[in-house]
């Protein structure tokens, strides 16, 4: 259960205000239909996230359990500071949209924008660290769609009342305290 609330909690955190979202904003307000996005969202994150936590998992099996814990440890510092620079929408996640629709377009674009994203490179961190993977992708494709869901429905409103700077710094707190703890060996997951 700690794998899936801790996954849920830093990924929907780590989602706010990251290109992934801004994405979601576009492309409900270019095609104003929130079903087939919001299911191309769910797609495109299962999808990532589960090839990302298979590679946690594999990560976790080579290193042995003392590099591995460095190995975490450190990836959730670095996580902690990444968390602090603001992400702008890359340029190619927007192109193609006419060609597959409103869901092929979503599925493609979220897919390709997670690739080395923060939330994809937190997932292989916390299925490295936590030993149930269906817990892990779970728990990251809920964070994905509790940040991603508001942005498709409510928009721009929800970008103009919440603090992104505020959501990244929370984020990061919990990143580096994770990376702290990781280091300090604290906890029974080791």
């Amino acid at each position: 259960m700690e794998a899936f609330l801790v996954s849920t909690g830093i990924v929907a955190l780590g989602e706010m205000g990251d290109k992934t979202q801004l994405l979601a904003v576009l492309l409900a307000a270019k095609f104003r239909k929130p079903v087939p996005i919001i299911l191309g969202i769910l797609v495109a994150t299962l999808a990532n996230h589960a090839a990302a936590g298979w590679l946690g998992g594999w990560i976790a099996a080579l290193l042995g359990p003392t590099v591995l814990r460095w190995v975490i440890g450190l990836g959730f510092l670095a996580m902690a500071a990444w968390m602090l620079v603001p992400d702008q929408i890359d340029d190619e996640a927007e192109g193609g949209v006419q060609r597959f629709g409103v869901f092929g377009t979503t599925v493609i674009a979220f897919f390709l924008a997670e690739m080395g994203d923060k939330t994809q490179i937190a997932t292989v961190a916390l299925a490295a660290r936590y030993t149930s993977l269906l817990a892990v992708v779970a728990g990251t494709t809920l964070g994905m769609m509790l940040a991603n869901v508001p942005a498709v429905l409510l928009g721009d409103q929800v970008a103009k009342r919440v603090s992104m700077r505020m959501v990244h710094a929370v984020a990061a707190m919990i990143f580096a305290v994770l990376g702290l703890l990781t280091l300090a060996n604290v906890g029974t997951l080791f």
